[in-house]
């Protein structure tokens, strides 16, 4: 985008993304982005302000930033070239059974696996985060440096604003639900309203002790006691033996090709890179740049790609330590291009015409997400989340520290949908220590082994084609960053036979849509794709306009 005059408006300024030579943080919350950017101003790397914005995150985006939920982040090292999958996805706890979500009739029991105990997964932000930091950050700020922000922000108060502010009211029947939750976030009867101030107490407790003693702290002794006895009395099978068993693990991306860019993103439990892969495989086949940006012919490819994928998704996809994903053959380019043929360019296909494909004769072997990138170029790109906005409500009496509902994510029965309308099946079954399976997709983009882009972004069952849909926007339509994470997006995920699109599409590009026979649906935006791109020896950040709060930053 050119700007002819010296004076930009606000409209145009999002559009223009935040130049930095010396590192950039792009988070969901303005107070955790500062914190970032403040360790890498003391010398710390990529890794270090992940961590440091990731506990703040837990003190300033309580909906979604969290001690009592789990994730994925993505580590690139400059030096070595390495790119390393940390998975602290939560797990299922030990007494945890394949039909504990089926209700008398055997049918899936919507209410237990969002709302009560039962939903409640072992968390693991608090041991993934503090495994990055001991593998992977610089050596000069320890964890207790590092989280020292978040328990001043928790101890002293935050202002109820922005994102906040928004986000209390509209979770006032969740929160309202327990005591422990209503003493943190409510004024008497009703939410803290704009203006107030959030004081999380026992929250800078948890964190204190943490600081001192290791994520220990956490998983072992009275947090832990006070974690699984909430978990319990809310109708869960939670143990303190769950929790002091629960461990991160190291994984091995998943790397694709795209146009001559390197594709790296989270495996499996995740299936996010596997399905942003195969997508991007589908995509290549089109010349996306002569359709034009938002232009009919080029959403309804995107649609059309979207569909098998995520079919694809709810017959393969599970926690590998228990089930065998054809990693290999999903984002195989011959496997694309199968898929590819069946699109008809002026046709769309309902949903009971995709069908999952056979993917084995080519295998050979709430969320929030922020980016960071420091002056040498390592990297981070992170998400995490609670599930739902702030979990199940629960907080855990005494700990400050809300309750995941990732559960839900398991399958409660073959075919049957979760919250966010995927079908499961049996690969991602409620299983003892087993991991649900999740679409977070914290992703890198890199050129000639450089790294060129950090991106991901919240949404549930959107967050694959969000991501998808950046890189499209930047690779194939030659967007800036900011316009690249701004502009209108879409997504099909093969059932509910629904093409979902944002505001901002033209009418005229909505009724040939409609005429291809696509069910078109106008949705309320979704995502955060909070973004860092390298450029030329700079850095640009971009955050998303569709949450209130968020901040790019440098220095």
């Amino acid at each position: 985008m050119q700007v002819e005059s010296g004076i930009v408006t606000p409209d145009e300024a999002r559009l223009l993304p935040v130049l930095s030579r010396h590192g950039m943080v792009s988070s969901q919350e303005a107070l955790a982005t500062h914190v970032g950017v403040a360790v890498l101003e003391k010398g710390g790397n990529a890794i270090d302000a992940a961590v440091a914005v990731g506990f703040a995150l837990a003190v300033t985006l309580p909906r979604a930033g969290n001690l009592g939920g789990g994730g994925f982040m993505m580590v690139h090292l400059a030096k070595t070239g390495e790119d390393i999958a940390i998975d602290y996805r939560e797990t299922a706890p030990a007494a945890a059974t394949a039909t504990m979500f089926l209700n008398a009739s055997g049918e899936p029991d919507r209410n237990a696996s969002t709302r009560t105990g039962k939903a409640v997964g072992v968390p693991g932000t608090v041991r993934g985060l503090a495994e990055a930091h001991r593998l992977y950050g610089s050596g000069k700020l320890s964890l207790a440096d590092l989280m020292a922000p978040a328990e001043k922000l928790a101890r002293n108060g935050i202002p109820v604003e922005s994102g906040l502010a928004d986000s209390l009211p509209r979770a006032a029947g969740l929160l309202g639900r327990w005591p422990s939750s209503r003493s943190i976030f409510f004024q008497g009867e009703t939410p803290l309203p704009r203006g107030a101030t959030l004081i999380q107490a026992d929250l800078a407790g948890t964190l204190h002790a943490i600081a001192e003693s290791g994520p220990d702290a956490f998983y072992r002794g009275d947090i832990a006691r006070r974690i699984a006895e909430s978990v319990r009395d809310a109708g869960g099978v939670m143990t303190e033996a769950d929790l002091a068993s629960y461990k991160p693990v190291i994984r091995k991306p998943v790397r694709g090709q795209y146009r001559g860019y390197e594709i790296v993103s989270m495996p499996p439990p995740s299936s996010g890179g596997v399905h942003l892969i195969e997508m991007l495989n589908i995509l290549e086949g089109y010349d996306l740049a002569s359709m034009g940006a938002g232009s009919a012919q080029a959403l309804h490819v995107m649609a059309e790609a979207m569909k098998p994928a995520y079919a694809d998704r709810a017959s393969w996809l599970g926690d590998p330590s228990r089930v065998k994903v054809p990693v290999a053959g999903l984002i195989a380019k011959p496997y694309a291009n199968g898929l590819r043929a069946a699109i008809d360019l002026n046709r769309a296909r309902p949903a009971d015409e995709v069908k999952a494909g056979d993917p084995l004769p080519f295998e050979h072997t709430e969320t929030t997400h922020f980016s960071v990138v420091d002056a040498e170029g390592n990297a981070v790109a992170n998400t995490y989340t609670l599930n739902f906005s702030y979990g199940i409500g629960l907080v855990a009496e005494g700990t400050g520290v809300l309750l995941n509902n990732e559960m839900d994510d398991f399958s409660a029965k073959t075919g049957a949908l979760n919250a966010y309308g995927l079908v499961g099946g049996d690969s991602n079954a409620v299983a003892p220590g087993a991991r649900p399976l999740s679409s977070m997709s914290p992703t890198f983009v890199l050129r000639d082994g450089k790294l060129v882009l950090v991106t991901g972004s919240p949404g549930g069952s959107r967050i694959i084609t969000t991501v998808l849909q950046v890189i499209v926007n930047l690779v194939d339509l030659r967007m800036n960053l900011a316009e690249a994470v701004a502009f209108p997006r879409i997504h099909h995920q093969w059932r509910p036979d629904v093409l979902l699109v944002e505001e901002g599409l033209s009418p005229d590009t909505l009724a040939l849509l409609r005429a291809k026979g696509h069910k078109v649906k106008v949705a309320t935006p979704s995502g955060s794709a909070n973004s860092v791109m390298r450029i030329d020896g700079l850095l640009a950040g971009a955050s998303d306009p569709r949450q209130r709060g968020t901040l790019a930053e440098g220095y």
